[in-house]
C-alpha cells in the first residue's frame, strides 16, 4: 500500500517567542533534541510502517520558507518529493486539498498521512503501530485520525468522544468532536475514560478527501482546483496560482470535513487512540514538560547557573545566564531579546509579538542571525547611515547578481575564498583581504571552495533596508524584491 506523508508546515508558532519568528517558525527548530529540528523529526516519523510502502514526504509550506525546508529536508536525509507553496495562508483543509490533487497528479491514489510539522511524538514504535492500525480502515474508505490518550484534563485541545470498538480494537467509531472545554467540563472528559485528545493527524485516500471536501466544501474544491491547474513551478517547488489560491476559503479540516462528516454519521469515521508521548508545543510550559530535566525539574539549555531554583524553563542562546531562587519560570534568551514570564501564564506571550508587530518592530519576524538560500547573515552593528554583518555562504553557493541605489558596501574576507563580480570585473579573494563595491554598482559573491566562506560586510548609505535591491541573475528563482 502507498503511504504518501504530507507534512503541513504552515505554523508560526508565536507562543514560543523569542526562539519562533515568523521567519523562521518553531518547526525549523531543535526544541527537544538538538540533533534535529521539529520539521525533520516529522518527516522521519514514517521511516518503517508495517504493510506499507513509504513514499518521499510531500510538504505544504509558506512561499517565504521554501528554501528552508527544502535545505532541512535535504540535511536530514528525507528530500521532498514536492513541497507546494501556499501564497497565502488559507489553513489546513485548502492546503490538505492542493496535496490531494498533487498526489493524484501521477495517476496513484496513495493514503495520505496528515501531520502538523510542529509536533513531537517520542515513542516512535507506538506511533508507527497505530499508523499501521489505521492503514486498513483507510484503505476501505473510512476517515481516521488519531486520538491523543489525555493525561491531564487540558483546557487548550479539542476533544473526540469515542465510540464502539471495531473489530478487536483498538480502533474505535468516532461519536464526535468536542469543542476547547472549560476545567468542569474538561475533568468530566477526563473521568469517562470517553474522550481523547484532537491531535489533528489523519490518515485517508487522496480521492476521499476530494470526495469529502467536494460534498461539505464544494466552493473550497473549486478555489482549490483551479489554483492547482495554473500552477507553475521551478527548482523542488510547485507554486499554487496566487489570485485563485487567495479567493478560496479559510477554514481548517476539523471544521470543513471532519465533525460535519461525524455529524452526518453516513459514513465511517475512525479514530485510533495514540499513547505515544505527544506534544503539540503549542507553550514553553508544554516545551518544558517534555525536555529533560534535572534533580530540581529544571529544563537547562546553553550556558545556565541554577541555585535554588526549581521547575524552570531555562534557555540561554548566546550569553550565561544565571537564576537564583526561582521557581515556575520561562527564561529564553537570545542575542536580540530575553523573555522572563511565568509558566502559568504562557500561552500569553504571543501578547508579545503583537505588540511587536502594532510597533513595527523586527523582533517578532526575524532573529539576529537571517537564514538565506545562499546561507546566513548575521547583525553585529548599526547606526546613522551603516550596519555591520557578518555572512557566511555555504560551499559552492552564490548571491544573486544585484545592485543597489542607496548603499555601498565593503566586504572583508576572514575566512574562505570569495568570488567577487563588479561590475565589468571578476576576480578571488583570500583571507584578511577586501573590497568596495560603490552604489549603484552591478556585484555578485559566491564561494567556489569547500569550506564555508565568512564575510564581514559594512554598508554605508543613506537607507540600509533590505528590500533595496535589483535583481538581475539568481539561481534561486527570487524575485527582485525578494530578500
Amino acid at each position: 500500500m502507498l503511504l504518501q506523508p504530507v507534512i503541513l508546515s504552515g505554523g508560526s508558532g508565536t507562543r514560543l517567542w523569542p526562539l519562533s519568528r515568523s521567519t523562521y517558525p518553531k518547526q525549523f527548530l531543535p526544541l527537544v533534541d538538538t540533533r534535529q529540528t521539529l520539521l525533520q523529526a516529522t518527516a522521519a516519523r514514517l521511516d518503517d510502517v508495517a504493510g506499507a510502502e513509504v513514499l518521499a514526504p510531500m510538504v505544504v509550506c509558506n512561499e517565504a520558507h521554501r528554501f528552508l525546508v527544502a535545505e532541512q529536508l535535504r540535511a536530514a536525509g528525507h528530500p521532498a518529493t514536492r513541497i507546494l507553496l501556499e501564497p497565502v495562508g488559507r489553513n489546513t483543509a485548502p492546503a490538505l486539498t492542493l496535496a490531494a490533487l498533487s498526489a493524484q497528479a501521477e495517476g496513484a491514489d496513495p493514503v495520505l498521512i496528515v501531520m502538523p510539522a510542529d509536533h513531537v511524538i517520542q515513542d516512535l514504535a507506538a506511533f508507527r503501530a497505530a499508523v499501521a492500525v489505521g492503514l486498513a480502515s483507510a484503505a476501505a474508505d473510512a476517515v481516521v485520525t488519531f486520538g491523543i490518550v489525555p493525561t491531564a484534563a487540558e483546557t487548550g485541545f479539542g476533544y473526540i468522544h469515542k465510540g464502539e470498538v471495531l473489530g478487536g480494537g483498538p480502533a474505535c467509531r468516532l461519536r464526535a468532536f468536542a469543542e476547547k472545554p472549560d476545567a468542569a467540563t474538561a475533568e468530566g472528559y477526563l473521568a469517562s475514560g470517553e474522550y481523547l485528545w484532537n491531535s489533528g493527524i489523519f490518515l485517508m485516500r487522496a480521492a476521499r478527501w476530494l470526495e469529502l471536501v467536494g460534498r461539505f466544501r464544494p466552493d473550497m474544491l473549486q478555489a482549490v482546483q483551479e489554483a492547482w491547474q495554473d500552477r507553475t513551478g521551478d527548482m523542488d517547488f510547485c507554486r499554487a496560482a496566487p489570485e485563485r489560491f487567495a479567493a478560496c476559503p479559510s477554514d481548517s479540516i476539523d471544521y470543513a470535513v471532519m465533525e460535519p462528516l461525524a455529524a452526518a454519521q453516513d459514513a465511517p469515521v475512525v479514530v485510533v487512540p495514540l499513547d505515544a508521548g505527544w506534544s503539540d508545543i503549542g507553550a514553553w510550559s508544554a516545551l518544558w514538560e517534555v525536555s529533560d530535566q534535572d534533580a530540581q525539574g529544571n529544563a537547562v539549555h546553553g550556558d545556565v547557573f541554577a541555585h535554588d531554583a526549581h521547575s524552570n524553563l531555562l534557555h540561554a542562546q548566546s550569553r550565561m545566564l544565571a537564576a537564583v531562587g526561582v521557581q515556575d519560570l520561562i527564561v529564553v534568551e537570545t542575542p536580540d531579546a530575553v523573555l522572563v514570564a511565568h509558566k502559568s501564564c504562557s500561552q500569553d506571550v504571543k501578547r508579545v509579538t503583537e505588540h511587536l508587530k502594532a510597533s513595527g518592530r523586527s523582533e517578532s519576524d526575524l532573529h539576529r542571525r537571517v537564514h538565506r538560500p545562499w546561507g546566513s547573515y548575521e547583525g553585529m552593528d548599526q547606526g546613522s547611515r551603516f550596519q555591520v554583518k557578518r555572512l557566511t555562504v555555504k560551499p559552492g553557493a552564490s548571491l544573486s547578481l544585484q545592485m543597489h541605489h542607496h548603499r555601498a558596501e565593503h566586504w572583508i574576507v576572514v575566512s574562505g575564498t570569495a568570488r567577487v563580480t563588479r561590475g565589468d570585473e571578476s576576480f578571488l579573494l583570500s583571507e584578511n583581504q577586501s573590497t568596495y563595491i560603490p552604489i549603484g554598482t552591478q556585484h555578485r559573491l559566491e564561494n567556489p571552495g569547500t569550506i564555508p566562506l565568512e564575510i564581514i560586510e559594512v554598508q554605508s548609505g543613506s537607507y540600509l533596508g533590505e528590500d533595496d535591491i535589483v535583481r538581475f541573475e539568481d539561481v534561486y528563482n527570487r524575485g527582485s524584491k525578494e530578500c
